[in-house]
């Protein structure tokens, strides 16, 4: 097997994180679809949707540059797959001309409209520092083994 085999088996197959009191054995949330929109976001309610239950745990964003404007895909997706792929293109998330940026988030409809942050603000939300330790983790034991 392979590194990549084993880092992609390794971040598929963690757990999923602890369920809120009273929501049963359902991990469900709810995500902005589209594909290839062409200046617009697609953040209005005819692209939500609901992810599958216990599978797809997080919404993915993309944010391509292309000659004729900016062009967005929205998606859920499970963790393990939307870090991979958001790490493997983050090299090209340059906001230039053919710029590709991948983001993952596991709130509801968190891949929607961007926030503004607050001015005082420079540190990035404490789950998305959570997920990325967490995958560092990974690659760090793997590469040990």
């Amino acid at each position: 097997m392979c590194l990549s085999e084993m880092l992609c088996f390794a971040l598929l197959c963690l757990p999923y994180p602890p369920l809120s009191p009273g929501t049963g054995d359902a991990l469900q949330i709810q995500c902005y679809q589209c594909e290839e929109m062409k200046q617009h976001d697609c953040s209005t309610p005819e692209y939500i949707v609901n992810c599958t239950v216990n599978v797809q745990d997080t919404c993915q964003k993309e944010v391509l540059i292309k000659p004729d404007g900016i062009h967005f895909r929205k998606s859920c997706a499970s963790s393990g797959a939307c870090l991979i792929a958001s790490s493997g293109y983050q090299q090209f998330c340059t906001g230039r001309l053919n710029s590709v940026c991948i983001t993952c988030c596991n709130t509801a409809l968190c891949n929607g409209p961007k926030k503004k942050r607050p001015t005082n603000s420079v540190a990035p939300p404490r789950r998305q520092l959570d997920q990325w330790l967490l995958f560092a983790l990974s690659l760090a034991a793997l590469i040990r083994t």
